[in-house]
């Protein structure tokens, strides 16, 4: 059983992979969303307590109104539903829970799971290697109502100043093998195709990389850039306008092109004409289109602060640039986009690490791993 804010995409190939393997899996979220796909498995929405909405509301629609991460309040302050995931639980009754991040959700179903014997995991995706954890009586108190055990896809930096906690443990990311590089047709029209994908907020920096497109398309013509991105709330769609007028005024119509919510099955299409792949994007906690860009010998160029950065060989599957350094993103694209021949070579080697350490079995031994320790 996963219990999360919602069923993201991502997760398709985990699910698929449990599935396969002949176990059943069950998939409790808080909320859906507009983009999912739902082949594998349909989530059981609980929603919140039906006391909390009106605070949701009043947070959203006044207190934080013009703040683009306003939405994301009810995930860790949502106030669940106790009945009625005492009533899924029990009518499951499940072998393993793994519960997405430390919030009101996970306490009262970690709650469920000391008291019906269940297994519980707790997922999130705070780095293997981390600080210290705050030792104040609140974090203390909610480290103590959540599961002992934790996984994370994220690896960090080793340090001095970090450590690794008792009980985290690193599971990957599950990417499946799409596309081979005997398969992949590169540079179809004589183009090369870049790809992006990201919600449209001002820190998925689309506008600083359709810049940088533009500069570009004066050393290197045949580039072309597509922007997938999301646009569902009243501040997404304010700043895809944004970038709209951008690419409009600089005149850049002919290198970039922009695609609105598109769904799941269609972004696979975009992948297979891409050659290369750009997350621009700043605070970003871990993200897995990477990895679903690599499955398709795809070479990345990915920020050094991005939590997935690990998934990423720099110099070899592609290129790391500093966060939010704009000339360096620049540079690593020319690097990347000057040489044909390198792009081929980074995206094999980008599908021979997914093959060998992203599949659902690397993720299956892991979770093995972490329960019989």
């Amino acid at each position: 059983m996963y219990i999360a804010p919602r069923f993201h995409t991502n997760q398709s190939a985990v699910v698929k992979g449990w599935i396969e393997r002949g176990d059943e899996v069950t998939f409790i979220s808080y909320y859906t969303a507009i983009i999912e796909d739902y082949s594998y498995i349909k989530p059981i929405v609980l929603g919140f307590s039906k006391w909390y909405y009106p605070i949701d509301w009043l947070y959203v629609n006044v207190i934080k109104r013009h703040d683009p991460g306003n939405t994301a309040f009810k995930i860790n302050h949502g106030f669940p539903p106790i009945l009625r995931i005492r009533k899924v639980m029990k009518t499951q009754k499940p072998d393993l829970v793994i519960m997405r991040d430390r919030t009101l959700y996970t306490i009262v179903a970690n709650l469920f799971c000391r008291r019906y014997g269940y297994k519980a995991v707790l997922y999130n995706q705070s780095p293997l290697w981390d600080r210290s954890p705050k030792q104040d009586f609140i974090h203390k108190l909610v480290r103590k109502m959540t599961p002992e055990k934790r996984m994370t896809p994220v690896i960090g930096f080793e340090s001095e100043e970090k450590q690794i906690e008792k009980g985290s443990y690193f599971v990957p990311f599950v990417a499946e093998p799409q596309m081979t590089p005997k398969e992949k047709k590169y540079f179809i029209d004589n183009k090369i195709e870049i790809l992006s994908i990201g919600k449209f907020e001002p820190r998925k920096h689309h506008i600083m990389l359709s810049g940088i497109i533009g500069e570009l398309s004066k050393e290197i013509p045949d580039i072309h850039l597509t922007i997938i991105g999301e646009a569902t709330g009243r501040l997404q769609k304010e700043h895809l306008q944004e970038v709209k007028t951008y690419i409009k005024e600089h005149r850049l119509e002919a290198y970039v092109t922009i695609k609105i919510n598109v769904p799941r099955k269609e972004t696979n299409e975009y992948f297979k004409r891409t050659d290369v792949f750009v997350i621009p994007s700043t605070r970003e906690m871990a993200s897995i289109s990477q990895l679903e860009a690599m499955s398709f010998s795809i070479p990345v160029i990915i920020s050094d602060k991005n939590g997935a950065a690990c998934y990423v060989e720099d110099g070899q599957s592609g290129y790391l640039f500093k966060d939010c350094d704009r000339e360096d993103l620049k540079e690593k694209a020319r690097l990347m986009l000057s040489d044909r021949d390198r792009i081929k070579k980074m995206g094999e080697e980008s599908y021979r690490k997914v093959c060998e350490e992203y599949t659902f079995q690397n993720y299956y031994q892991a979770v093995m791993d972490m329960l019989h320790s």
